[in-house]
């Protein structure tokens, strides 16, 4: 009867076991490099078209996943909470026989690697901000103080500005509205496209990865629902992490319009003015707007 249970309990584990999508690029003796997605409801697929190997080529190990419940990683029972994403990230590092290695995040992908690495901090041998969120609400109001200037003579457009400011500051329909009217300004497009950016966009939009492009759009919405951590400000625990030894790196492109100056200039008092950077015509995707600069900065920080 004890065996039949113990069988019974291994086929239920392994049936109901939900498998992480996740890919590793270059020689596994090199440092490791896990790179965290934005989100909630994006994935990797597009760092990992653009940048990835070329990372990897640079003398590094780099693992790319997509998390529990979005892009690759489908699941409709994830929780979408920082907990299970940090369950999931220690079960890659045990994938991969990784003790300690250095987390590049990117956009919200940002938010949840500070947390980790506040958590776990003998995990993490260095934390890097790509284009990274940590003081969320100010880059809400930035946001809205950008379209109302920009749609001074609008006033529909300014009645859903209105309608936005009134909403649930720490919602899911809040964090859309204010990234949907982002997207109307172009926040997040690179104002003057190189020869070698059109490349990789067409290379990425030829490819099997962006055909795998999915985005949940339930995620935000469970997120929001399941995780009480939300609409955080970072910069405390920033601060924590950098007084525990962890080196902290950020880069960020001068044209991410999410971004305020006063919140570059937080990031910079934090990280200290040798490891920040910020890349000139680069707006939100550094590393497919700019992939040499951003390569050479994370490159150098590491080496």
């Amino acid at each position: 009867m004890k065996v039949l249970l113990f069988l019974c309990t291994v086929i239920f584990n392994v049936l109901g076991a939900q498998t992480i999508y996740s890919k590793d690029y270059g020689n596994k003796e090199n440092p490791p490099v896990i790179f965290i997605h934005g989100g909630p409801g994006g994935n990797s697929t597009l760092f990992e078209s653009t940048a990835a190997q070329q990372l990897a080529d640079k003398g590094f190990y780099v693992i790319v996943y997509d998390r529990r419940g979005e892009g690759r990683s489908k699941d409709e029972n994830a929780t979408m909470t920082f907990k299970e994403s940090f369950e999931d990230l220690l079960q890659l590092y045990q994938k991969y026989q990784i003790k300690k290695a250095t987390i590049l995040s990117h956009s919200f992908g940002g938010i949840m690697a500070t947390l980790f690495t506040h958590q776990y901090p003998e995990k993490v041998n260095a934390l890097i901000l790509a284009g990274a969120l940590f003081s969320q609400q100010e880059t809400y109001d930035h946001i809205l103080k950008q379209a109302k200037e920009q749609f001074k003579n609008d006033p529909s457009k300014l009645q859903q500005i209105a309608e936005t400011e009134k909403l649930n500051k720490n919602s899911a329909a809040y964090r859309k509205r204010c990234y949907e009217t982002a997207s109307d300004m172009n926040l997040f497009t690179m104002p003057h496209p190189t020869t070698e950016s059109k490349q990789l966009r067409a290379v990425y939009e030829a490819s099997d990865l962006y055909k795998n492009n999915y985005r949940n759009p339930d995620s935000p919405g469970k997120f929001y629902q399941n995780e009480t951590q939300n609409n955080l400000d970072n910069k405390g625990i920033l601060k924590s992490i950098k007084k525990k030894g962890i080196p902290i790196f950020a880069v960020y492109g001068k044209d991410d319009g999410i971004f305020s100056q006063k919140q570059l200039n937080d990031m910079k008092n934090i990280t200290g003015k040798e490891n920040f950077k910020i890349i000139d015509n680069c707006s939100h995707y550094l590393f497919a707007d700019q992939q040499e600069e951003f390569l050479t900065f994370i490159t150098h920080v590491l080496k």
